[in-house]
């Protein structure tokens, strides 16, 4: 009974696996327009409580659709702004540092033959190192985001048409719960999460670049007002936005005032990491998440590759919405749900075992 059992089961996990790459493949090579998409839905998603709130209060229906859409094109606007200034920035930024890295190389080979380390070694080695490589990685980052929202009319048609049917949309949600509730449960809890996410994320992200643009002024570092954007645009980037936001700042510091300004900002800015996002941030973000480390970091890299630094952007919303269609959805995937979680399933462990049919 138990290889009957055991070699079905292997071969569903085998198609399910090979069905997700052919899904994910098929939404690469539609990811100029899924992008986008997933991008509009989850704004509006972000600003239905404005919706809600005037709602509640009797406001006309073109008010429910006007006032959630004005503050999405707010922030879209922004972003797009703030984007490229820092291509525009970053550009020009790197050239005008040549004579310091020049003289940092000189400095680095006399060092090297100090400690003995041979001469063609570290040729090579600073060779293969080049601060250009870093901004262009930057501003590669910052322009493939630019190239998302170049699309800004395809985006402003696809807020439109969700604002106005999210009212709809909502009643269609309430009135299938009596015949999919799970279904309905695990697209509310996404919603609720996700919103959760971005507002958690966005008020400490703000607190963060605020320190880190200070940190940089005090320091003497050039652009710090443009560091601190990078440093809140990388923070919804899980495990790796941290240090793509410190990477360019750092190295800045190293050109304009040298060992001691580098080692003073990455100073910094992981002091003002750890007591914000590390200690403060998790305790009023709680679990919405519902990711644990390793799957966050792997779904880091699968949206990544799959949509582009859009793809890492919005790589937590991807994986909420990929689990509550897939595991919270299914009465039978309580286990699934307590392996991407990382968290024990309620009633195993030191409670005992699960009651039959609770996952």
């Amino acid at each position: 009974m138990t290889d009957r059992r055991t070699a079905p089961r292997a071969l569903i996990v085998l198609l399910c696996t090979a069905s997700a790459v052919i899904v994910l493949a098929g939404i690469r090579e539609v990811g100029s327009i899924l992008g986008p998409l997933f991008l509009a839905l989850v704004l509006v998603i972000a600003v239905s409580p404005i919706r809600t709130w005037l709602q509640g209060r009797g406001a006309p229906c073109w008010l429910l659709v006007a006032a959630p859409l004005a503050v999405v094109l707010l922030v879209l606007l922004g972003m797009v702004a703030v984007l490229t200034v820092s291509v525009a920035q970053m550009a020009g930024l790197a050239p005008t540092y040549a004579r310091q890295f020049n003289e940092l190389v000189v400095q680095a080979q006399e060092l090297a033959t100090r400690l003995g380390v041979g001469t063609d070694q570290i040729n090579q080695a600073i060779r293969s190192f080049d601060p250009g490589k870093v901004f262009t990685l930057v501003q590669g980052f910052a322009s493939g985001l630019l190239g998302v929202f170049s699309g800004l009319v395809l985006i402003i048609v696809l807020l439109l048409a969700m604002c106005l049917d999210a009212p709809v949309f909502s009643r269609i949600l309430s009135s299938g719960a009596a015949h999919r509730p799970r279904l309905i449960d695990a697209l509310t809890s996404f919603a609720r999460n996700t919103r959760r996410y971005l507002v958690v994320s966005t008020v400490f992200g703000l607190v963060c670049a605020a320190l880190d643009v200070t940190a940089l002024w005090l320091l003497g570092v050039p652009l710090p007002l443009l560091w601190g954007m990078l440093a809140l645009i990388t923070n919804y980037i899980p495990n790796l936005g941290f240090i793509i936001g410190l990477v360019p700042p750092a190295l800045l510091g190293l050109l304009e005032g040298g060992l001691t300004t580098m080692l003073s900002v990455i100073a910094a800015y992981m002091a003002i990491n750890f007591v914000v996002q590390s200690l403060i941030q998790p305790k009023f973000l709680g679990d919405a998440v519902g990711l644990s480390t390793t799957v966050t970091f792997l779904s880091l890299l699968v949206w990544a590759f799959v949509l582009g630094p859009l793809g890492a952007l919005l790589a937590i919303p991807l994986s909420l919405l990929a689990r509550a269609l897939l595991i919270d959805s299914d009465p039978g995937g309580g286990w699934a749900a307590a392996l991407i979680s990382g968290e024990a399933p309620p009633g195993d462990g030191h409670g005992g075992p699960s009651p039959p049919g609770t996952g």
